[in-house]
């Protein structure tokens, strides 16, 4: 079977792979058939040559080479299963759990799929993944009915979370990022977006303009988690969705005592029931394929899609791959 793979950092090549067979699934696994994926910002470190964080300690080694490598948000075909939930033929969305999902076919463990009943495309439909995320994180942070939020960060993520608190009842949305976002900030919820770097904006928050809940959207860096700290209301809430580069980051301890602030992280566990929310949470809202999906890529343009995909920039929010090759 084909798949793409790094040859060098921040370049693909493509590469013939032995096509994985029905009798090598473990319990709880499905062989799946990829038809699109869509790119996180999780796996950019991974194309730009950041060794892998989340191999075991003492054994981390480079993206380079690994076939399907760096790809987990994936729609497509079940072909084979030793899950009984799923059947072959089904379509399913969820994640390639060896986030080696830029190939032909994919085995991934079946607690992280779900199938979808939105009548949409596979590269629309990659868009219940992180939005399963953000439906996830939300739900931890807690009931936001009049509360005052902000996210730091605009990319798709930041912007869905900004839709997705809304929804759940904030009074006010706040957005910042550096890329300007005006033109689609309002279609998201954002009561009042800002063109300004996250450290600038908070620094200049007046004590009674502070938000009661800040989500730091961005990840990578230790900085922008402090700028959310600094800017969040006395007995706030902060919620750190991005994946650092760095496994040890320094945080502003003495603000986060003196403000009594809660801080949360995590990543997304209940896959299956997060995935058939995200589903339900699109077919009330269908304008959100549109709105998020900005660029789709075919099979042969994934090194397209990727260079795209390494820069926030006016409208461009999520990169779409499709993977099934053309005629």
């Amino acid at each position: 079977m084909w798949a793409k793979a790094l040859t060098a950092p921040a370049t693909f090549g493509s590469v013939e792979v032995p096509r994985p067979g029905a009798g090598q699934l473990g319990p709880g696994q499905v062989l799946l058939k990829v038809l699109a994926g869509g790119i996180c910002g999780s796996d950019v470190p991974f194309f730009l040559g950041t060794p892998g964080r989340w191999e075991p300690a003492g054994n981390a080694r480079s993206a380079i080479g690994r076939p399907g490598f760096p790809m987990h948000e994936v729609a497509g075909t079940v072909v084979a299963t030793t899950d009984p939930a799923f059947e072959p033929g089904q379509h399913v969305v969820g994640w390639a759990t060896a986030f080696d999902g830029m190939a032909e076919y994919v085995v991934t463990d079946s607690a992280s799929l779900s199938g979808y009943d939105a009548p949409v495309a596979p590269e629309q439909a990659v868009l219940l993944q992180p939005l399963a995320c953000v439906l996830y994180a939300v739900e931890r942070t807690g009931d936001v009915t009049d509360d005052v939020c902000a996210v730091l960060g605009l990319g798709p993520i930041g912007l869905l979370f900004a839709h997705v608190l809304k929804n759940r009842g904030a009074r006010r949305v706040i957005g910042v990022d550096r890329v300007d976002r005006s033109d689609t900030a309002r279609d998201f919820g954002i009561d009042a977006p800002h063109w300004a770097a996250t450290g600038t904006w908070a620094a200049g928050l007046a004590a009674d303009a502070r938000p009661d809940v800040v989500v730091e959207a961005i990840g990578h860096q230790a900085s922008t988690l402090n700028h959310a700290v600094h800017a969040a209301a006395s007995a706030g809430r902060v919620f750190y969705f991005g994946v650092p580069d760095d496994p040890v980051q320094t945080i502003d301890m003495d603000a986060m005592l003196r403000k009594n602030l809660t801080l949360m992280a995590g990543g997304t566990s209940d896959r299956r029931r997060m995935l058939a929310e995200a589903d339900a949470y699109l077919r009330a809202h269908p304008e959100l394929f549109a709105l998020t999906v900005t660029h789709t890529f075919g099979a042969d343009e994934v090194q397209r899609a990727y260079d795209l995909a390494v820069t926030p920039a006016p409208g461009r929010l999520k990169v779409v791959v499709s993977l099934e090759p053309g005629p």
